[in-house]
């Protein structure tokens, strides 16, 4: 299971993207909803319905923890105390973390970034406490994936999928969708 979380301000381009391209590639995802209620209202007020509360989200059985951006959403993940406990065991457990646009900086508040490569909307770098930040689009560090904003929501979940199912599956996703990086 890959649970994408939504709080109230998240970025609808990243969430709505990361969570269609996830599903047409046939891999179990949920939109888990920080807020104590499953509408959660996107920073451009696009109201979306979340499949479930973080409370009846199931963290043994899942594989992946994604963090859209956006703000205040991002904010709004990195101050949940149950959110941030559970991508600090991740990250010790070798669990994969996903996040973009603003979002990486939680990674970053919560000391998982230590050395490793990642990057972040522009702007925004010095949010990624202890890592080594760079300009591409995607940067994937071990079980670590950051990409840097809307434009980038399309080959960041490309990148989930190639991940999680291999590149014949991403191959595949991103010919039906049109995609190509030119």
């Amino acid at each position: 299971m890959i649970y994408v979380h939504l709080a109230d301000g998240f970025e609808e381009i990243e969430a709505l993207t990361i969570i269609d391209l996830l599903r047409r590639a046939e891999l179990a995802v949920e939109s888990v909803s920080i807020t104590g209620n499953k509408r959660v209202m996107g920073t451009h007020g696009v109201p979306v319905e979340a499949d479930i509360l973080f409370e009846e989200a199931d963290y043994e059985s899942c594989e992946m923890i994604v963090l859209p951006g956006g703000l205040p959403g991002a904010d709004h993940l990195g101050n949940h105390d149950g959110l941030t406990s559970n991508i600090r065991r991740f990250a010790e457990d070798g669990k994969y973390l996903a996040a973009i646009c603003a979002a990486p900086m939680v990674f970053g508040a919560q000391g998982v970034l230590k050395g490793k490569k990642a990057t972040i909307y522009p702007g925004m770098e010095e949010r990624l406490v202890g890592a080594r930040p760079q300009e591409d689009q995607v940067v994937v560090d071990g079980k670590i994936i950051t990409s840097k904003g809307p434009a980038t929501a399309m080959p960041f979940a490309i990148r989930l999928v190639e991940l999680l199912k291999g590149k014949a599956a991403a191959d595949q996703l991103a010919e039906g969708l049109l995609w190509s990086q030119k």
